[in-house]
């Protein structure tokens, strides 16, 4: 069996073996859950519900808010006690809505489709769009944007990312293996949406369960499931294209420019979810993993669900926590206030200890050029470094700094500790912000 991969890349202790036997449990809904009106790449969503209101389960709360944006729904039905700015696991405060559980799980009407696949192109992006499902791979990019690929561009390919290269994480992998009928129809619908001839599912080596699962319900020749090498980032989108179809994605251009679009399998399962039962977007699997946690394991989660409620169900810390994350080692997020509610894109929460959370203090480079070789996007993440260090922006523009995915290796490789991926995320949105007001 031939196994795909791609240039660079790192690999890093996975230990996806804390959680990767055991079942998605359902964690019960919590009795407050907050609501973020921005948990999707583009414009926040504008709110439909003022305090006091109730609200059902699925109904909308805000509103798709221009071009790249996203509804969000309640995930439980209740009393609206506030709509203010809450913490987010981004560490900024973001306009929320605040929902008082009253325990009744009474739901807002939902229309599904006994054959979801009998719907045409146009009614699955209307339904995706309802649903307010956005990529659950981290991006959290609107998907019903996504499935309109730019003008001029034919989608030859749908690639169903099932990699989940982030260390530690085996939500989608559960998912594959419990829900298999709903991402293989989720990425039929996916597929017929955008009007993709294939579809190639990509699962890493080191998920053999999924792998025999979905190989065994792909059946047609128009589903192909690939084995990926286990080499973080292999779930970067166009690390993913260019190992399994051998094409590159231009620098600043999209999947869709050659002829691909990439989409998460649990996107696949929430469109899955949208298509045949009608409901929105307002839960999702996640993997509460690591040592500063007493009992690991897969919870489905309903959206908005604090993150101390969470950490509670999985039996509550091991000692004081060294840091907790959410997303996994490489790309995740630390987080300092356990209010923060889980949002759509977050795929796990992460606790360790301080015996595995190390700090370093970063010494001087010694230019063996180890970041230049992992980099997956062919970048000189040393020279980007030095040039976001002195300021020097027009620079690390030129040495490609927006073309960085941010997966981390160069810092995960470099001897010194230096926080070269701190630097560039910096040059980013320095770069971002100077083009931001040259436009306006």
């Amino acid at each position: 069996m031939k196994v795909k991969s791609f240039k660079g890349g790192v690999h890093p202790e996975y230990n996806k073996h804390i959680t990767g036997a055991k079942p998605i449990k359902v964690l019960p809904a919590p009795n407050l859950v907050v609501i973020p009106l921005s948990q999707h790449a583009g414009a926040p969503a504008e709110p439909l519900v003022k305090k006091g209101d109730s609200v059902l389960v699925g109904q909308e709360v805000g509103r798709s808010a221009g071009g790249i944006s996203a509804a969000v729904h309640a995930s439980v039905s209740g009393t609206v006690l506030q709509v203010e700015p809450r913490p987010s696991i981004n560490g900024r405060e973001v306009l929320s809505v605040v929902i008082e559980n009253d325990g009744q799980d009474a739901k807002a009407p939902m229309t599904g489709h006994h054959d979801p696949i009998q719907l045409s192109s146009a009614e699955i992006r209307e339904r995706i769009e309802a649903a307010g499902i956005v990529g659950l791979g981290g991006a959290a990019f609107p998907t019903a944007a996504k499935l309109n690929p730019p003008q001029g561009c034919r989608v030859e390919y749908l690639l169903i990312n099932g990699s989940e290269c982030e260390p530690y994480l085996t939500a989608d992998q559960k998912l594959m293996e419990e829900y298999t009928e709903d991402v293989i129809l989720g990425a039929k619908l996916l597929a017929k949406a955008c009007g993709a001839e294939k579809i190639i599912i990509a699962i890493e080596a080191n998920k053999p369960e999924a792998l025999r699962k979905m190989r065994a319900l792909a059946g047609s020749n128009a589903i192909e499931v690939v084995t990926l090498g286990v080499k973080y980032p292999a779930g970067g989108e166009k690390q993913l294209i260019k190992a399994v179809l051998d094409r590159e994605v231009p620098s600043h251009g999209l999947p869709a420019q050659c002829g691909v679009l990439v989409h998460n399998v649990g996107t696949a399962w929430a469109v899955a979810k949208a298509c045949r039962y009608g409901q929105p977007l307002i839960e999702r699997v996640i993997t509460v993993t690591g040592d500063g946690v007493k009992e690991p394991a897969n919870y489905l989660v309903r959206i908005g669900t604090p993150i101390k409620d969470i950490i509670a169900a999985a039996g509550g810390f091991v000692g004081e926590p060294g840091k907790v994350i959410a997303g996994g080692p490489m790309m995740g997020l630390a987080q300092f206030n356990l209010d923060a509610p889980i949002v759509k894109g977050v795929s796990g929460i992460l606790v360790l200890s301080d015996k595995v959370a190390k700090e370093f203090d970063p010494m001087p480079c010694i230019k063996c050029a180890r970041c230049v070789d992992v980099c997956p996007v062919y970048l000189m993440p040393v020279t980007i470094e030095k040039f976001a260090m002195n300021a020097m922006w027009d620079e690390a523009e030129d040495y490609g700094a927006m073309d960085c995915i941010e997966c981390g290796c160069c810092t995960y490789i470099c001897p010194s500790k230096r926080g070269l991926l701190t630097w560039i995320r910096l040059a980013k949105t320095e770069i971002a912000e100077a083009h931001r007001r040259q436009t306006s």
